[in-house]
């Protein structure tokens, strides 16, 4: 599964809200330096979608707010 992250970074929570069918808006605490913000992404695609952080792989986007992300089952 493909989908679209639209990511904000240094919030209060971390949360993922689905605005439609592919596409999620998460919301991190980390900062986006050396990673961080990306690695907690991904904990909570990991957490939201219960797979493994193995199963999920951004793939466009490494330095940008929106992103794509490859989920796999």
């Amino acid at each position: 599964m493909t989908i679209t992250v639209k990511a904000k970074t240094n919030a209060k929570f971390t949360t993922v809200k689905q605005l439609d069918e592919c596409t999620y808006e998460v919301s991190v605490s980390a900062s986006p330096e050396k990673g961080k913000a990306n690695a907690a992404i991904i904990k909570a695609l990991e957490d939201y979608f219960h797979v493994s952080k193995s199963q999920i792989e951004i793939k466009a986007g490494l330095k940008n707010k929106n992103k794509i992300v490859e989920i796999f089952n």
